[in-house]
């Protein structure tokens, strides 16, 4: 078997299987949206960066959310579950196979550090007069920092002990951080390279230490399959994803939500959605962290505008991925065998999730409020009032179409 033209065909076809749905998700209408917003939000940081001054910590801030990023390092190793009883026999002919897969996550993952350095430059350059040519200079170490970074965790995955992996991200963490730093404040050369050597050598022991040891087949097909997991997580709230398998959590502790829903015949699908956003990790998830995000990107701005265009945009970007929702036990069979009309099915879910961004929305306001700006709250209420009043109609017959 050659391994290069197995890895190409594998890439291929996971290539087809993103492309596939990638142009539901970047549709024109959503494509729009997302530009508006990035041209919103970029005026606002550029104005923000005025406002800065030497003091700013900008290496800190720049060291800890880059070393995040280099830290997390996955290896895109498109195994399949049948992987682990064809291929386990020719583990010492698959060299190439996962020495390619390597090199195109070192591709893909420093795409996404040149896009975040890209953004968080002009904030490190208005503190530390830097040049473009530091910016050059910074992103190729920070590529060989990453490469590392990536063969530790692949010679990590080798170890049995989940604990393993944990102390090797923590540690990595700290040194990547503290190297990172070193390099966007321009600290001593010394403590820069000590810095280096560490991970280096941290690089050496690990390697040596799984020499004689082989492939975590199931470990790696797990990981890969979560990333896939991860993808069509996204993708399914835009188009029917068969491949898709949803993640549900009992959450007793939620349960008394449950009971103001009035008790009767009419509220069965109230119920039936209301149950599964609450279960579901992907709604609820979701739900959670674009409603904790929001609140701290509001708290960033000053302008009661941007508090408001933020508002909106995350409401916004809320209630176009809970839509999906609808699209839930619409292949289970007995759901058609309720006693009622259709039209209540559709009516429940956008009642749903009209009452899910109205709590977002408060929650939006409440944040602001704390802040002593009760103005902005106020307008933040009623921004999100009249959006809801539009999405309502917009949602109802988007979800018609489901």
């Amino acid at each position: 078997m050659n391994s290069v033209n197995f890895w190409k065909e594998r890439f291929q076809t996971f290539n087809k299987e993103i492309q596939k749905y990638l142009r539901y998700i970047f549709n024109g209408h959503l494509l729009f949206v997302l530009i508006f917003a990035l041209g919103g939000l970029a005026y606002y940081y550029s104005e923000w960066i005025k406002t800065l001054d030497s003091g700013f910590p900008s290496a800190l801030i720049l060291a800890v959310l880059l070393g995040l990023m280099v830290t997390s390092s996955p290896v895109n190793t498109f195994l399949r579950e049948a992987d682990m009883i064809f291929l386990l026999p020719l583990e010492k002919r698959l060299d190439d196979y996962f020495k390619r897969s390597l090199i195109l996550s070192l591709v893909l993952q420093g795409y996404l550090l040149l896009m975040v350095l890209a953004a968080g430059f002009p904030m490190h350059s208005k503190v530390t007069r830097a040049t473009l040519r530091d910016f050059l200079l910074i992103f190729l170490l920070m590529l060989a920092i990453k490469y590392i970074n990536l063969l530790i965790r692949w010679h990590v995955l080798k170890f049995q002990e989940n604990s393993t992996l944990l102390f090797d991200s923590g540690l990595r963490l700290a040194i990547n951080i503290v190297l990172l730093y070193f390099l966007l404040s321009r600290a001593n050369i010394i403590l820069t390279l000590i810095t280096s050597f560490l991970l280096i050598g941290l690089l050496l022991f690990y390697r040596q230490a799984a020499k004689a040891k082989g492939l975590k087949w199931e470990r790696l097909i797990d990981l890969e399959g979560k990333r896939m997991m991860s993808f069509y997580r996204v993708a399914n709230m835009f188009t029917d994803v068969p491949k898709f398998k949803e993640k549900v959590s009992r959450r007793r502790w939620l349960d008394w939500l449950l009971s103001f829903i009035p008790y009767r015949q009419s509220s069965s699908y109230t119920f039936l959605y209301a149950r599964t956003l609450l279960r579901a990790d992907d709604y609820f998830g979701l739900l959670l962290r674009l409603t904790v995000l929001g609140s701290f990107v509001m708290l960033a701005f000053s302008s009661i505008f941007a508090v408001l265009f933020t508002a909106v945009l995350f409401l916004y970007m809320t209630g176009l991925q809970l839509m999906a929702i609808g699209r839930n036990h619409e292949m289970k069979i007995w759901i058609n065998l309720y006693p009622l009309p259709k039209e209540k099915r559709l009516q429940s879910i956008v009642k749903l999730l009209m009452i899910m961004l109205l709590i977002e929305t408060v929650t939006f306001a409440a944040v602001i409020l704390f802040t002593g700006a009760w103005v902005t709250s106020f307008a933040i209420l009623a921004a999100g009032f009249v959006f809801m009043v539009f999405f309502r109609s917009y949602a109802a017959k988007k979800m018609t179409a489901f």
